[in-house]
């Protein structure tokens, strides 16, 4: 660490070094859920995490190849494969655009993001719904839906954080049921978990993310992929790296082994499974006049143009301005006796459909929040 002045001088602009460095130092001190501390502006993101969940769906065309495949097992592989691309959107393409990683705005209650993917080629169009369904913890609820091909993934996310060994350790609440429509009227589901990342970089003002630990893909039909991640030294010896092991049903033996890079390639019995390194399909959007104001991009509008300007006193003041609007808010509800009502999905006490898919995974079932889409709106 004795370069890390000069290293942190490279990356933090000079307006903007004292409040990094008392930054780091709340970070190393505090023994809560690091989400609650106040970021300095320059390493601030200029979008919303309401935006995040569309990066599930940037490859519209895996997403509705799960419904062209013929059996169990095969929309299995077809479902890890769309799920492996998605994680190089969700976890290294800030870092591609911005030279870092950026931490996301934090959405306020009732915060909406709407989006599409157009239908090309008789894939079918791909339609995203996103709503802030809590702000303490927060809490936001997506449903991705393609009607053509009769798929619909709703889910839920959070994040708590902590800091341990210079590094900031994020574990990721909530999970996703992908529902497939069969040919002949039945249904089959699929649980998703989501993995830990961990955070490096920070000492020097350029964080990067690395997934850690184990998630889980387990069908209904009892096919499971076990995905394990690792970094620089395990497996390849790279970063970002993977190993999936596909299991049939009632059984621990395995059928499929997929290993690589989750952010580049990786192969299957020694053939190329997935690539992402080809350009992907951003989500289509209305422009931000055309939004209503509780919409990401109309909402946050100025405090990300003061982002991507590099004009950190516009985009503090804009979005010290939301917050204290949004506390202001609460308190009104509170005095008022009328708390905020969602617009797209509702609170429910359990899900049942994951606590049997996660039975069968042999993963324990946690105890959260769940939110049901009410079958409202855009998706």
């Amino acid at each position: 660490m004795s370069n890390s002045n000069e290293e942190a001088g490279e990356a933090v602009p000079a307006s903007q070094r004292g409040s990094w460095t008392a930054f780091i130092k709340a970070i190393a001190s505090f023994s809560g859920d690091l989400s609650s501390l106040t970021a300095p502006p320059f390493i601030l993101s200029p979008i919303s995490l309401t935006e995040f969940p569309a990066y599930w769906a940037e490859r519209p065309e895996l997403f509705s190849a799960i419904a062209d495949a013929k059996n169990a097992e095969s929309r299995m592989l077809a479902v890890l494969k769309w799920f492996i691309s998605t994680l190089k959107g969700q976890y290294t393409s800030r870092n591609d655009q911005m030279g870092s990683e950026k931490k996301p705005l934090n959405p306020v209650l009732g915060e909406l993001f709407y989006g599409h993917w157009p239908d090309r080629n008789g894939r079918g169009e791909t339609r995203l719904l996103v709503e802030q369904v809590s702000h303490h913890p927060p809490i936001t609820a997506y449903m991705i839906t393609n009607k053509a091909k009769k798929l619909a993934l709703q889910g839920h996310s959070a994040q708590k954080t902590s800091f341990s060994a210079g590094s900031i350790i994020v574990k990721q609440l909530g999970h996703a049921i992908l529902n497939v429509e069969l040919p002949d009227g039945s249904k089959e589901q699929y649980l998703i978990t989501l993995p830990r990342l961990r955070i490096d970089g920070i000492w020097y003002g350029s964080p990067y993310i690395e997934l850690t630990d184990t998630s889980y893909i387990q069908s209904s039909s009892g096919w499971l992929s076990t995905i394990e991640y690792k970094g620089k030294g395990y497996f390849s010896g790279k970063t970002h790296s993977f190993k999936a092991v596909v299991t049939g049903p009632n059984s621990t033996s395995t059928k499929h082994t997929i290993e690589g890079q989750w952010h580049t390639t990786s192969k299957m019995s020694g053939v190329p499974f997935h690539d992402v390194q080809g350009p992907k399909e951003e989500v289509t959007v209305a422009t931000a006049e055309e939004q209503t104001e509780w919409e990401s991009r109309k909402l946050w509008n100025l405090v990300a143009k003061g982002i991507r300007e590099g004009d950190y006193e516009l985009a503090s003041r804009e979005k010290s301005k939301i917050e204290n609007e949004q506390r202001q808010r609460r308190k009104d509800e509170l005095a008022a006796g009328a708390p905020w009502q969602l617009k797209h999905f509702v609170h429910a006490s359990n899900d049942p459909d994951y606590e049997r898919l996660a039975k069968m995974c042999k993963v324990q079932p946690t105890t959260e929040d769940c939110y049901v889409y009410q079958g409202n709106g855009p998706a």
